[in-house]
């Protein structure tokens, strides 16, 4: 083979290697269409979505923190008011006891001072029936 052949099959060698180059860059480019075709609808629709669905997100999110605050805030209440509500069953049963108490000891004064009013009387009644007695 002489130079000018080896030349010659070089360069369309070259021209087979330029022209692959640039079927495959047609077919990149086509292929780049048609797959954007297929997917850049549906990637903006999901974006629309997930910017709509991250604001309720972020809503839902500041809800839940204000009713978490709410329900410690609600907690705290109830218990000291369980606190207080224990105190004054305990402070209610003791003057309640305290006062029965003080009413039994006045009774039983107020009996015992009518007692000893009753005994006289009734030796009074036992002379009296005694000496009617003694008079049939």
């Amino acid at each position: 083979m002489s130079e000018t052949q080896i030349r010659s099959q070089i360069s369309l060698k070259e021209d087979q290697i330029t022209r692959i180059e640039e079927d495959a860059a047609k077919k990149e480019a086509l292929a780049e269409k048609e797959v954007n075709q297929e997917y850049d609808p549906k990637i903006a629709s999901i974006e629309s979505n997930l910017s709509s669905e991250q604001a309720k997100l972020d809503e839902a999110t500041a809800r839940a923190a204000e009713w978490t605050a709410k329900r410690d805030e609600l907690r705290t209440i109830v218990k000291n008011m369980t606190k207080e509500q224990k105190m004054l069953k305990s402070e209610k049963e003791k003057t309640l006891k305290t006062k029965n108490k003080t009413i039994s000891t006045e009774k039983k004064s107020k009996i015992k001072t009518i007692r000893s009013e009753i005994k006289p009387l009734n030796k009074q009644l036992a002379a009296i029936q005694k000496a009617a007695n003694q008079g049939e």
